[in-house]
C-alpha cells in the first residue's frame, strides 16, 4: 500500500475512544501477506477497469486477521477513488446528481485531527418560495449554529418546493456529500450529525429515520413531520425543539405528541429511542437561539454501525440498505414495509415484511463469524451454518458507501 493510501485510510478510520467499532488496522507496507490477501493485493494492482468482481481472489475465504488486512487494503483504495472523483465537487462546494445540484457553505471549528472531525449538516428553512427567499434562509442557516468542534456545513436545497428537504433526490445527494467529506476532509463517519430549522426541521423528521444508519444524532427545530414515523429512530438519538406558541399547522401540539410517542417507545425498549425534547413555553416559531443547546447534547453521541437490534420502516422514499440489512432488488422495498431484526448470540431473527433475496451484511462486530450462524425469518429457520468472510463482501460494501466502520466482511443472501 502506498504512503498516500495509508494516510487516506488513517484519516478515514481514526476513531475516538468512545466509538463502538475499533479502528481498522493499517498493515505495514512490507508485512508478509497470507495467500488470500496476496490475491487481493494482486487484484488491486490491476488497472481499475480490469478489476472484476468475479475474480476468484475476492471469493476466497478469509480468517479474521486476513479480513482486517483486506479491509485496510480495499478501504484505502476506495478512499483514494472517492477523494479523486469528488475533489472537484468539494472544491466547488457543490455536488450534482442528474439534474439536481446541492451547494453548500461550511465553517470549521476546533482543531480535531483528520479522521476525527465531526460533520454537522444543517438544513435551512423556507420552501415553496422564490429562490431569493430560500437563498436568504440559507444564508441565515450558515451563521445560526457553532459546534465546539467539527465541520459545520449548511447546504442549499436543490429546489424551492415546499418539501425541499425530503424529496427523493436528497438521500443520494447526502450519501455522496458524507462520503466526500469523509474521504477528503477527514470526517469520522461515526460522528456525522443532522439538524434543521423550520422547513429544515421538516427534513429532519423525514431524513433522520430513513438515513438513521449514517448519523450519530439528529435534532429537529420548529419543523412539521407530515406523515413521517419515528420507528426508524431506534438507534439514532433524536432531539425535538419547538416554541410552545408555534401553533401553525399544529407544530407545537404534534411535537408534544411525538415526544410522548418516543417516551413510550423508549419505555418499552430501554436500549433504544434515546431522545430529548424542549417545548419552550410562550416562544413562537423563532426560539431566540435557545435550541442551540442541541449541539452539545448531540456531540455526546457517536454512531454504532452494528446495533444488535434495528427497526427498518420504509418511507415513501425507499432505501435498499439500512445498517446490516440490504435488499438487492430495490423494487422489493415498498413504502410502509417494516422489518425488525435482532441478534442474540449467534442467532439472527427477522420479522415483518422480509422480501426474498434480503441480504445480511455481517461482521465480527455483530457476531462471531468463526462459528455457525442461525437465521430465523418470521418463525422459520432460513439458514444454519457458517458464513465466510471474503474480499468480495468488503468490496461490495465499500462500493455502496465509502464507510469503513460499517463495511461488511461477509454477506448472506436469504432465499
Amino acid at each position: 500500500m502506498s504512503s498516500i493510501a495509508i494516510r487516506i485510510l488513517l484519516a478515514a478510520t481514526a476513531l475516538t475512544p468512545a466509538l463502538v467499532v475499533p479502528m481498522v488496522p493499517v498493515v505495514a507496507r512490507n508485512a508478509p501477506a497470507a495467500a488470500p490477501v496476496a490475491g487481493i493485493e494482486a487484484w488491486l494492482a490491476k488497472p481499475e477497469a480490469e478489476r472484476s468482481l468475479n475474480d476468484p481472489a475476492l471469493a476466497r475465504p478469509l480468517n479474521r486477521a486476513d479480513a482486517d488486512r483486506a479491509l485496510a487494503l480495499l478501504g484505502a483504495e476506495r478512499m483514494r477513488a472517492v477523494a479523486a472523483s469528488a475533489a472537484e465537487a468539494v472544491a466547488a462546494k457543490q455536488i450534482t446528481l442528474g439534474d439536481k445540484t446541492l451547494k453548500w457553505e461550511s465553517k470549521t471549528f476546533g482543531d480535531a485531527a483528520p479522521g476525527k472531525r465531526s460533520l454537522w449538516i444543517s438544513m435551512h428553512g423556507g420552501g415553496n418560495a422564490e429562490p431569493a427567499v430560500n437563498d436568504q434562509q440559507w444564508r441565515n442557516q450558515i451563521r445560526l449554529y457553532e459546534p465546539a468542534e467539527g465541520i459545520y456545513l449548511a447546504p442549499r436545497a436543490p429546489t424551492d418546493t415546499w418539501n425541499l428537504w425530503h424529496e427523493g433526490h436528497i438521500d443520494p445527494l447526502f450519501q455522496q456529500l458524507i462520503d466526500a467529506q469523509v474521504a477528503i476532509n477527514g470526517v469520522d463517519p461515526n460522528r456525522v450529525y443532522l439538524m434543521g430549522y423550520s422547513a429544515g426541521g421538516d427534513g429532519v423528521w423525514q431524513l433522520a429515520p430513513r438515513m438513521a444508519d449514517r448519523f450519530a444524532a439528529a435534532a429537529m427545530m420548529a419543523g412539521h413531520p407530515n406523515e413521517s414515523s419515528v420507528l426508524g429512530l431506534r438507534n439514532l438519538p433524536f432531539a425535538i425543539f419547538m416554541g410552545g406558541a408555534d401553533a401553525a399547522y399544529d407544530r407545537n401540539k404534534i411535537a408534544a405528541d411525538k415526544t410522548a410517542e418516543l417516551d413510550r417507545l423508549h419505555a418499552a425498549d430501554p436500549a433504544g429511542y434515546v431522545h430529548m425534547s424542549r417545548i419552550y413555553p410562550g416562544l413562537p416559531h423563532w426560539m431566540n437561539r435557545k435550541d442551540a443547546e442541541a449541539l452539545p447534547w448531540m456531540a455526546g453521541f457517536t454512531r454504532d454501525p452494528w446495533p444488535k437490534r434495528i427497526v427498518w420502516l420504509q418511507d415513501d422514499v425507499t432505501h435498499d440498505r439500512f445498517y446490516w440489512l440490504h435488499i438487492p432488488d430495490a423494487a422489493a422495498a415498498k413504502a410502509g414495509d417494516t422489518i425488525t431484526a435482532s441478534v442474540e448470540g449467534q442467532t439472527i431473527t427477522l420479522t415483518g415484511a422480509v422480501p426474498a433475496g434480503t441480504t445480511l451484511r455481517l461482521s465480527d462486530h455483530l457476531l462471531n463469524l468463526d462459528r455457525p450462524v442461525k437465521v430465523i425469518v418470521n418463525g422459520r429457520t432460513a439458514y444454519s451454518g457458517k458464513v465466510a468472510r471474503t474480499g468480495l463482501a468488503i468490496e461490495q460494501s465499500l462500493r455502496e458507501r465509502a464507510d469503513l466502520p460499517s463495511a461488511a466482511t461477509a454477506m448472506l443472501k436469504l432465499g
